[in-house]
């Protein structure tokens, strides 16, 4: 069908060339034939730019014709519905409560691999959910780094797992906790972001930083981040078209993998995982674009000037990033860390970007947020 309205659109734009050049231009404006064609082209052009570049309507969840509902979901005080899953011990036997949050085209089903022993020795309570657009979530056309905190925020009080929280965000699930600490410091009782994305657009980052680690990337990365940055009403055509080379997540570019993420994935096909085609039925906008225009968009704070926000101690930060992680360069992380001298910085020598999806890494972080224990592999780094 596209096909055949681009050749359409081709042979109008043929006949209006050879109309132009074919007849006295002044004859033609005298019997406005002229004014009418540019008039036409004019509007047929429109119409096919606005098609290109303008996602469609998201198929929402419970609609007419929409997916099924098929998680518990919370109603927000704006009207969306965000869906979520427990897991671990229950709610009521908990001695700790930890909010996971998922990256990029993933949901709830995420599989955070720490060990039942871990979990029933410490009492542990995941709570997960689909971030807006994901999944059952209602996708939030006003979707912001800071909406994304204050759902977390609703989520944990509707389900009353009390004052504080304990919260883990793996990669690009990591700017809602970046918002956590600018805008409800308070319920967080700890946090570790695992191998977070780095905006490099970041007024207080370095530009030969940022320009650094932007260069690494692959080139199809580079523009699709360009364009989420500076161009977001385009990102719906650059990553459906054609032409180029769409986010290279998005077409299982192992070239962005380390040796170590490439044995980790091996290890995971026996594992569950989010079903791909669940996390986006509502529509690849409003889920993965949406994500891409928030994370690398313009903020509402600066994260290089953060004050810490537990000057007491009264809650701790962690970064776990992997030494070999293709995809966020360890100099950015080493940088924030030490711009934000008050978050602890975990350095993982034989890992990649993938590291959340170890056991042995997962059960280590859990062991230090929840508990300040050093991993033993990582004792040089005190």
């Amino acid at each position: 069908m596209t096909f055949k309205l681009e050749l359409i659109y081709s042979i109008i734009f043929s006949l209006l060339l050879r109309c132009y050049t074919g007849f006295d231009s002044h004859e033609l404006l005298v019997s406005g034939i002229y004014t009418q064609l540019v008039a036409l082209a004019i509007v047929l052009l429109y119409g096919w730019v606005d098609k290109k570049i303008k996602p469609p309507l998201p198929n929402i969840c419970g609609s007419p014709n929409g997916p099924p509902i098929t998680s518990p979901r919370i109603k927000l005080s704006d009207g969306r519905f965000l869906a979520y899953k427990q897991k671990g011990v229950s709610k009521e036997k908990a001695m700790y409560k930890v909010i996971v949050v998922h990256g990029f085209d993933s949901s709830k089903d995420f599989n955070l691999p720490a060990s039942n022993e871990l979990i029933e020795e410490l009492g542990i309570y995941f709570l997960l959910f689909d971030r807006a657009g994901y999944g059952e979530s209602d996708p939030n056309p006003k979707r912001s780094v800071k909406s994304e905190a204050f759902d977390i925020q609703q989520l944990a009080d509707q389900l009353e797992i009390g004052s504080k929280f304990y919260i883990i965000g793996y990669s690009m699930g990591c700017y809602p906790l970046w918002s956590c600490l600018n805008h409800i410091p308070r319920s967080i009782a700890g946090m570790t972001l695992v191998s977070p994305v780095v905006n490099c657009w970041w007024p207080s980052l370095p530009a030969k930083l940022s320009k650094m680690a932007y260069k690494r990337l692959l080139k199809q990365d580079q523009w699709a981040f360009r364009v989420a940055h500076y161009a977001p009403q385009l990102l719906y055509w650059w990553l459906t078209q054609k032409w180029f080379p769409s986010i290279s997540a998005l077409e299982g570019h192992l070239g962005i993998l380390s040796s170590q993420d490439i044995e980790t994935l091996k290890k995971m096909q026996g594992t569950p995982q989010p079903v791909q085609e669940k996390t986006r039925q509502q529509g690849v906008f409003e889920s993965l674009h949406r994500d891409l225009i928030v994370g690398f968009g313009k903020w509402d704070f600066d994260l290089m000037n953060m004050k810490n926000p537990f000057p007491h101690n009264e809650s701790s930060v962690h970064i776990w990033q992997g030494y070999e992680d293709q995809m966020v360069p360890v100099e950015l992380q080493r940088y924030v860390s030490q711009k934000l001298s008050w978050i602890q910085y975990r350095e993982v020598p034989n890992a990649g970007h993938l590291l959340v999806h170890e056991p042995v890494f997962v059960d280590a972080i859990l062991r230090e947020l929840l508990l300040g224990e050093m991993p033993s592999f990582l004792l040089n780094q005190c």
